[in-house]
């Protein structure tokens, strides 16, 4: 990522500008506080294939960071980026202002909106039912207790709330049309909980590992389902952050961070 100066929506809080995809797209996101993107964010937009070209929701959007890079990925996709937080939403119209992604700009909106909703309350939000085509996303999976933060953006965008994957993955089931995809990045030890909450909604699930090192254990997982689907899950070949030596990234990793390679090989 490098950084770069915009034209910005007008009052933009202290932000920073960051490029992705080796100048691809770039983000308008907070200096200090809130959600900050980085590789979680490429992984994510890495599980969607290279051939799609249907309309995605990104949930949880952030900045954007994840949904414009499916867009810089895959050159007839559109994306809806969803994110509740009212600040965070006006960074994501700020990305779109930049002037760096013009070439994106009529690809992609921003929809200020709680996923959690249910019913007609998520439909008057905008989240309308089998409309989309795949949704991703990246919630917030630190529990309470693993990273305090007195920061309330940082807090919303980062610590879990009770039955998220349950509320997150119901509306996404609703929103997405018949054998369309679902992608998610959690931590190892939610694939329970993440798992449940796919179960009779979306089959076919790929699940895949990443891990710091070889000899390392797994710091992420990426699970990826078609809605309606009847498959097992199968598990993929892990992804290695780094070689066994050298603090670079592996070969593979650096692809997927830089929109030039998918997750699952699609």
């Amino acid at each position: 990522m490098s950084a770069s100066t915009a034209t910005l929506v007008p009052d933009t809080p202290a932000h920073t500008v960051d490029g992705f995809h080796r100048g691809r797209f770039w983000l308008v996101q907070p200096r200090s506080g809130g959600h900050r993107a980085g590789m979680d964010a490429m992984m994510l937009a890495a599980a969607v294939p290279s051939s799609f070209a249907g309309r995605l929701a990104d949930f949880g959007a952030g900045a954007g960071a994840a949904g414009l890079a499916v867009l810089s990925r895959c050159a007839s996709a559109r994306a809806v980026l969803v994110e509740r937080s009212e600040e965070m939403a006006g960074y994501a119209a700020t990305t779109l202002a930049h002037p760096g992604n013009a070439h994106l700009g009529d690809r992609a909106s921003v929809l200020a909106a709680d996923v959690t909703l249910s019913g007609k309350a998520r439909g008057d939000a905008g989240l309308a039912d089998n409309s989309f085509d795949f949704v991703i996303m990246n919630p917030p999976f630190n529990a309470a207790e693993d990273r305090a933060t007195p920061d309330p953006l940082r807090k919303q965008a980062h610590v879990m709330e009770d039955g998220l994957f349950e509320h997150w993955i119901r509306s996404a089931a609703a929103v997405v049309r018949p054998r369309g995809g679902l992608a998610v990045i959690a931590r190892p030890e939610q694939l329970g909980a993440l798992l449940d909450a796919i179960e009779g909604r979306f089959g076919d699930a790929e699940m895949l590992s990443v891990h710091p090192r070889p000899e390392a254990a797994a710091i992420r997982i990426v699970v990826r389902a078609a809605l309606g689907a009847r498959g097992k899950l199968s598990i993929r070949p892990p992804l290695m952050l780094h070689g066994e030596t050298g603090n670079g990234p592996a070969e593979r990793t650096e692809m997927i961070n830089n929109g030039l390679a998918s997750l699952f090989g699609d």
